[in-house]
């Protein structure tokens, strides 16, 4: 009869009504999701420290699938991960931040044996009693800005003491916004360089932009899923201790070296103070406050190989090294700094695939220079 439906045409308009059903809400869920623009704020919600425990570094990882952790750089999520964010801090604690490239986030070491692990298993005290607990929180790739950037974050932790290791190839000016997490978080970043007049380009290209589109869930389904893949390795994290893929072989940190005494594009025979970027330094030492800041030139190996009369090692020619060593005694001494130089504390043979990570004994070495000086810095 004329008016009458046809078993298809009732079907195509409820399929058409589903689509339409779809499509609002999926219009809906991007728009409640636009707001969280780097998804900070689910980066927040965790099972870590709930469910499970919390790691005893920011997750980093190159071969994710064997080391239950993945890298990403929602900066909420890493913290929110960590041991660090798991209540509020006990009354009976002394914190301690360590902050540093990957030799201080522990590169080829399991958890158990990084730096922050070993200081920790000397069980310091403070004079009235309190536990010194030592936090992980380097991170790998060389760069100041980097460290400022995760010092951000970490300072609403409420540090009783910041542990700073730098080295020379933290500094130069083109290292900066080289790093991944810098380049993924490029308000916060921007907001550092404007608050302190850092002598860093706000608009420099390789800062990621986000659109409209990137805001949308399609837009973020990367992120998104790393933030649930995140999760899920914290189970197996759990079960095994495994946070790193630390292959049986490597190959060992170069002996023999090319006869080039540039660095980053500098020529010898003086480093200038311009040439390297100690205003981030400076920044984080201002950004610290009131709590203490203990700054380490951080050790590293020195070839004794070929060409080792011009360079140190991969990273080092001998004149900018030693340059850079002079600069940092003499500001050091200039501001007040409490500083360290501890290029030369670990034995040669205590390094594995660079010219600054250490094998656990080479950190062990490191970890007692370094509870000494925390015990130095907590008085009487």
């Amino acid at each position: 009869m004329a008016g009458q439906s046809t078993p298809a045409k009732t079907s195509s308009i409820s399929f058409v009504r589903l689509a339409l059903k779809v499509l609002l809400l999926f219009g809906l869920a991007n728009l409640v999701l636009l707001p969280f623009a780097s998804l900070n704020g689910l980066g927040r919600l965790s099972a870590y420290n709930r469910a499970f425990p919390g790691r005893l570094r920011l997750p980093y990882a190159d071969n994710p699938s064997k080391a239950y952790n993945l890298s990403l750089y929602n900066l909420e999520a890493m913290f929110a991960s960590h041991e660090l964010a798991s209540g509020q801090k006990p009354a009976d604690e002394f914190r301690v931040l360590l902050i540093g490239d990957s030799s201080t986030w522990g590169f080829l070491l399991p958890a158990e044996q990084t730096l922050a692990s070993q200081i920790n298993q000397a069980g310091l005290q403070t004079a009235d009693g309190r536990q010194v607990r030592v936090y992980n929180l380097g991170y790998p790739v060389m760069s100041l800005s980097k460290d400022l950037l995760i010092l951000s974050q970490a300072m609403r932790y409420e540090p009783d003491l910041i542990i700073w290791l730098v080295t020379l190839e933290s500094f130069p000016y083109d290292k900066q916004l080289f790093p991944p997490l810098i380049q993924n978080n490029p308000e916060l970043m921007r907001r550092l360089i404007a608050d302190f007049d850092l002598k860093l380009d706000i608009n420099d290209p390789n800062f990621k932009q986000a659109g409209l589109f990137d805001r949308t869930l399609i837009g973020q389904r990367r992120a998104l899923a790393d933030l649930v893949r995140l999760q899920l390795y914290g189970v197996l994290w759990a079960a095994t201790g495994i946070d790193q893929d630390i292959p049986e072989t490597y190959t060992p940190r170069q002996e023999d070296l090319e006869a080039d005494a540039t660095f980053h594009d500098l020529q010898p025979p003086t480093l200038r103070e311009e040439d390297l970027a100690f205003g981030i330094l400076e920044a984080g030492l201002v950004m610290a406050g009131d709590t203490p800041v203990i700054l380490i030139n951080e050790p590293m190996f020195t070839s004794q190989g070929k060409n080792s009369d011009i360079r140190y090692n991969f990273f080092y020619p001998r004149w900018a090294y030693d340059g850079f060593r002079s600069l940092m005694a003499a500001k050091s001494q200039e501001r007040g700094w409490n500083y360290h130089d501890l290029w030369d504390a670990v034995d040669n043979q205590e390094f594995t695939n660079s010219a600054v990570h250490l094998t656990a004994q080479g950190t062990a070495q490191l970890a007692l220079r370094i509870g000494e000086l925390i015990t130095g810095s907590l008085g009487p």
